[in-house]
C-alpha cells in the first residue's frame, strides 16, 4: 500500500526542518530531508529517487504557469502599476481610515498576481510615509500589509494557488473564488487587529530615515488596473461562458497588456527577465518540495493520520485545514506548506468524500496561519520593508496567526454550510 514508513516520512521533514533553519537553501534542504527520510524509511535507495524524482515531476506543470506568471508579476512592478494602484486606494480612503486602506490596497496588489512578500514592500514606502503624517507605528503598518497580503493570497493567482489547484485538479479561478468570504475576513481581522496594536504606546515611530523619497513617474490609474483586469476576466471565462483560458496565457497576457497600456512596451526584455527573476526561487523551491511532497504521498503517513482522526472522532475534513497549517509552518512558506499538504493528501480527503474544490481551499487558508515563522525568508523580507528588528517583528507572528486562521476558520465554515 504504501513505499515508506511514517517515521521515515516525519524524519526527513525534521531534517529538513532543521536545515533551513540552519540557513541551508530551502530546496537542498528538503531534497536532502526526502533523501533521509526515504531510506529510514526503508524504501531502499533506488526506490528512494525515483520517488523524488516522480514528485518532482509532477511539479512541473505548476512551474511552468509560475514561470509565465513572472510576466505579470515583473509588469506590475516596474511600470508602477502595483505603486499606483495602492497609492490610489490610500490617497481615497484618507488619513483616518489609513490602516484599513493600507490593508486594502495590500489585499489588491497580492490578489491581482503579484507575490505576497512583493506586495507587502511594494506597499510599504507609502505605508510609511502615512504613517509618519498620522503617527502610526511600525508594527501597525506592518500587520496590516502582511494581515491584507494573506487576505489576497488565497484569492490570487499566486504559486501556493496554482499548486493547490494542481494538485486536485480544480479550476485556479473556482479555486481562488471559493476562498473569497474568508478572504474577506482576513482582511476584516487584519484592519481589526492593526488598528488595536496602534493603540499601545510602545509602538515604534516611523522615522524621517525609514522614508525613501520616489522619483519615479508612475501611470494613470486606469492603465495600471487594466492588465489584472483583462487576466481577471481571461480566467472568469471558464466558470462564466465555459471557455477555458489557461493561468499560463492568462497571466502572461495581462502583463503584456500592462506594459503596453502604461506605455512601457519597448523594455519588455527587460520587464520580463526581472519578473523571471522574482519567480525562479519559487520554482526552484516548488521542485525542492516536489521530492519531499513524493516521498510524504508514497509513506504511511497519511492513513496513519487519518486513523488518528477516527480514533478522537474527529471528521476527516479536519485534516485539509490541519495539514496546510502544519506544513506552511514546517516549511515557512505558504507555497510549500500548501503545495506538500495538497499534493500528500488530496487523495485522501477526496475518497473520504470531502470535495475538491472544499479541500483544496481549506487547505489554502490553512497555510497561511503560521507561515511566516522565522526559518522562512518571508519574516526577514517583511521585517525589512519597515527596518523592524527581528525582536520586534517577532512579537508581530501571534497577530499574523489570527489573520491566517480566520481565513481558516471561515474557509472550514463555508465547507460546512456550502460543502
Amino acid at each position: 500500500m504504501y513505499d515508506f514508513t511514517t517515521i521515515g516520512a516525519l524524519v526527513g521533514l525534521v531534517i529538513a526542518i532543521v536545515l533551513i533553519i540552519m540557513k541551508v537553501h530551502p530546496a537542498y534542504s528538503l531534497i536532502l530531508g526526502a533523501l533521509v527520510g526515504g531510506l529510514i524509511g526503508g524504501g531502499g535507495l533506488v526506490t528512494t529517487v525515483n520517488t523524488m524524482v516522480s514528485g518532482a515531476g509532477s511539479m512541473m506543470s505548476s512551474v511552468l504557469r509560475i514561470m509565465t506568471s513572472g510576466i505579470l508579476a515583473g509588469a506590475l512592478i516596474k511600470t508602477g502599476a502595483a505603486q499606483k494602484i495602492a497609492e490610489t486606494i490610500v490617497d481615497k480612503m484618507g488619513q483616518r481610515l489609513a490602516l484599513a486602506a493600507i490593508a486594502i490596497a495590500t489585499t489588491i496588489i497580492c490578489a491581482v498576481g503579484v507575490f505576497v512578500d512583493i506586495s507587502v514592500i511594494t506597499v510599504a514606502p507609502i505605508a510609511l510615509a502615512i504613517g509618519k503624517k498620522a503617527n502610526i507605528s511600525k508594527q501597525s503598518l506592518l500587520l496590516a500589509m502582511i494581515g491584507g497580503g494573506k487576505a489576497g493570497n488565497i484569492i490570487s493567482p499566486n504559486p501556493n494557488t496554482i499548486a493547490t489547484a494542481e494538485a486536485f485538479g480544480v479550476d485556479l479561478t473556482s479555486l481562488m473564488f471559493k476562498n473569497i468570504v474568508p478572504a474577506l475576513l482576513a482582511l476584516a481581522a487584519a484592519i481589526l487587529l492593526a488598528t488595536l496594536l496602534s493603540k499601545k504606546k510602545n509602538g515604534l515611530a516611523v522615522e524621517h530615515s525609514d522614508i525613501e523619497p520616489s522619483e519615479a513617474k508612475l501611470p494613470g490609474f486606469l492603465p495600471a488596473i487594466l492588465g489584472p483586469l483583462v487576466v481577471i476576466a481571461l480566467l472568469a471565462l471558464r466558470p462564466i461562458a465555459g471557455i477555458t483560458i489557461d493561468p499560463l496565457i492568462a497571466l502572461p497576457v495581462g502583463g503584456l497588456v500592462c506594459m503596453l497600456v502604461t506605455g512601457n512596451i519597448r523594455h519588455i526584455v527587460k520587464f520580463t527577465e526581472f519578473g523571471l527573476s522574482k519567480v525562479i526561487g519559487v520554482s526552484v523551491l516548488l521542485i525542492g518540495t516536489g521530492t519531499i511532497a513524493g516521498i510524504i504521498k508514497a509513506s504511511a503517513l497519511q492513513y496513519d493520520v487519518i486513523r488518528l482522526l477516527e480514533a478522537l472522532r474527529m471528521p476527516a475534513f479536519v485534516l485539509a485545514p490541519l495539514a496546510g497549517i502544519l506544513m506552511a509552518g514546517a516549511t515557512a512558506s505558504t507555497t510549500a506548506g500548501a503545495t506538500i499538504a495538497s499534493q500528500t493528501f488530496a487523495g485522501t480527503l477526496i475518497e473520504s468524500g470531502v470535495p475538491a474544490l472544499s479541500a483544496g481551499a481549506m487547505i489554502h487558508a490553512g497555510a497561511t496561519v503560521v507561515d511566516s515563522l522565522p526559518h522562512g525568508s518571508f519574516f526577514h523580507a517583511t521585517g525589512g520593508s519597515v527596518n523592524l528588528s527581528i525582536k520586534d517583528r517577532m512579537k508581530l507572528i501571534p497577530f499574523e496567526a489570527l489573520v491566517g486562521l480566520t481565513a481558516t476558520v471561515g474557509s472550514v465554515v463555508m465547507f460546512l454550510i456550502f460543502g
